[in-house]
């Protein structure tokens, strides 16, 4: 293994390591460098030849953690099948993320507004090509201008962002319930279905 193939697994392991250490009762604000060391089997001191700080660890994990995200959706609405809906794929592939990935989508949740102006503007600036993504094919799919097409995204990713973090650590039943009333909202919103009553 050349010199840069292993910088780079030491780096992986590093920003392994730090996801693994997230739950819901830890935040990235109260990890410590020698426990991301420990956990990704370095000594602390080579830690630096990584990242600077831990700051710029937590924003590569925002950086990650959007990227993950993306990966899967944009593969969500390449696999849709026979008589099945992008909304419904599109949710379903989203709660399995947040069931297989619980704490990459707990620290998009918590930075979002978390006390760090650095990590709101990166987690802010992850849902946003979330959006633009997203108003992308909408526009494609629907032929509706550019304006109109994220302003439709914008309302998507809200409304599925709060119903992620409901199912975060619900029981199987209410990520279920969750998850079809997610999509009925998401139809209503795009103009598929009339409003669930009630």
């Amino acid at each position: 293994m050349s010199r840069a193939e292993q910088k780079e697994k030491t780096r992986r392991a590093i920003i392994n390591a730090a996801f693994q250490q997230l739950s819901a009762d830890k935040s990235f604000a109260s990890l410590s460098l020698r426990e991301v060391a420990r956990e990704a089997g370095i000594a602390p001191t080579s830690f630096y030849r990584h990242f600077t700080d831990m700051d710029e660890l937590g924003l590569t994990l925002v950086d990650e953690a959007g990227l993950m995200l993306r990966q899967l959706m944009r593969q969500a609405r390449q696999r849709i099948v026979h008589n099945r809906s992008v909304i419904q794929t599109s949710v379903e592939t989203f709660m399995e993320f947040i069931l297989e990935h619980s704490n990459v989508f707990r620290l998009l949740l918590r930075e979002r507004s978390g006390t760090s102006p650095a990590f709101r503007s990166a987690v802010a600036r992850e849902i946003q090509h979330f959006c633009a993504e997203l108003a992308d094919y909408l526009r494609k799919e629907n032929k509706s201008s550019a304006e109109m097409a994220l302003i439709q995204a914008e309302a998507m990713v809200i409304l599925v962002f709060h119903a992620g973090a409901d199912a975060l650590d619900a029981s199987d039943e209410v990520r279920q319930r969750i998850t079809v009333k997610t999509i009925q909202q998401l139809r209503w919103l795009a103009g598929g279905t009339k409003p669930p009553a009630g």
